[in-house]
């Protein structure tokens, strides 16, 4: 025999629990000793007892009111009749005690829901806020590449809320999801837009590039000098805007191989201008030496026809290089400027009107010296030293004259 306060058990195993004072027997252990056959139901009753204390500490903890009150539910109908030993009167009593407290954890649990709720609001809010601006956004300056993930991830971050956040009232949700949905519609018309353009755009400028290749590629078949319309298509080309960039890069390969083969045309022209030009200088500086020997002093007719025979050949010799052209230029020119002047003289003091004027100033002249000698003898013989000096002075002027006007003629 095995007792305590609440219970015992007798030797053939069977276990009894005393409730108000009446004995009811919760089992029987047979082989075991009356000590074994108590302990048993004795734990039992603990582990019924570690549940309730448990269950109190999430009460107060604040858990969630159905946990709770499904938990409570569950230990209250075990402890009814429960095949334990122990204080089970106590243990319902403490159970019992909980349901108070169910209250405060229905209201606390009406807050959170209603805070949960106004933040799932805000955050759908928020979220279509943003999808909004995007939809609304100068898209003449949008990046679409990036704004296309900013728009994906609002609507897996809308999706999610949806799926874990709190629930929201239906009419505002509803609202949302409408003005979200619009926004997106609105971004995603636009989107097809820009690149239906940019589209559009980029087979123009395909076009246009494969007009200037082979604009570009026929300039290549000459031998001449065309890197001034080459320059004229390369301009273009800046302004014809991009392609494809596979696209681009082939036809900008095409373009720019026509202007290597442009270019060495030019360079190759460019050689064999500088070896003409060098030619021709070498020519011209010859002829500039002959041509400083021309003297028409001594022959005036020989010289014109020496000149002029040079003057042929220095057109012959061709062009020369522009930085050697004005010294060669006024050289020969100071060569023909020198004959041409030659002539002029001549021909001016040849001129019968000229002659005619030239003899009636030496005429006048002759004359005058003559007065004049004829009063300075007359000075002298009167000794009048006044008169003596006007006189030289007078007739030396006159004599100077004269020998200017006789080297004119």
């Amino acid at each position: 025999m095995s007792t305590t306060p609440f219970g015992h058990a007798d030797s053939d195993g069977n276990v009894f629990i005393v409730e108000a004072g009446v004995e009811r027997k919760v089992g029987q252990m047979p082989g075991k000793s009356a000590e074994e056959a108590l302990s048993f139901f004795m734990r039992k009753f603990d582990d019924l007892a570690t549940q309730v204390r448990i269950l109190e500490q999430r009460v107060a903890g604040g858990a969630d009111i159905e946990s709770v009150e499904k938990s409570h539910a569950k230990i209250s109908g075990e402890l009814v009749g429960a095949n334990v030993v122990g204080d089970l009167e106590a243990l319902q009593k403490r159970v019992a005690a909980l349901v108070p407290a169910f209250d405060s954890l229905r209201e606390a649990k009406k807050a959170a829901s209603a805070a949960a709720s106004a933040e799932s609001l805000a955050k759908r809010e928020e979220l279509v806020t943003k999808a909004e601006a995007l939809a609304n956004a100068d898209h003449s300056k949008t990046i679409w590449k990036t704004a296309s993930v900013e728009f994906a991830a609002l609507f897996d971050a809308w999706q999610a809320s949806q799926k874990s956040g709190a629930r929201v009232a239906k009419a505002e949700a509803d609202a949302l999801w409408k003005r979200f949905s619009a926004a997106r519609t609105k971004f995603e018309s636009a989107k097809r837009a820009f690149f239906a353009q940019a589209d559009a755009a980029s087979k123009e400028a395909k076009s246009k590039k494969v007009a200037l290749v082979e604009a570009a590629e026929k300039l290549a078949t000459s031998s001449d000098d065309k890197s001034a319309e080459y320059r004229k298509l390369l301009d273009a080309w800046k302004a014809s805007g991009r392609s494809n960039s596979k696209a681009d890069d082939t036809l900008w390969l095409r373009f720019k191989a026509a202007g290597d083969i442009v270019y060495q045309a030019k360079a190759a022209k460019n050689a064999e201008m500088a070896q003409d030009f060098a030619a021709a200088k070498t020519a011209k500086l010859a002829l500039l030496e002959e041509a400083k020997k021309i003297d028409p002093a001594k022959n005036l007719a020989d010289a014109k026809r020496a000149l002029a025979d040079i003057q042929k050949r220095w057109e012959k010799a061709g062009k020369v290089a522009r930085e050697d052209m004005r010294s060669l230029e006024d050289g020969i020119k100071s060569v023909e400027k020198r004959v041409r002047e030659f002539e002029s003289e001549q021909w001016r003091k040849s001129d019968p009107a000229t002659k005619a004027r030239t003899n009636s100033v030496l005429e006048q002249l002759e004359t005058s010296i003559a007065k004049l000698e004829s009063e300075l003898t007359a000075a002298q013989a009167s000794k009048d030293a006044r008169k003596i000096e006007s006189a030289k002075q007078a007739l030396d002027a006159r004599k100077a004259w004269l020998e200017v006007v006789k080297a004119s003629a």
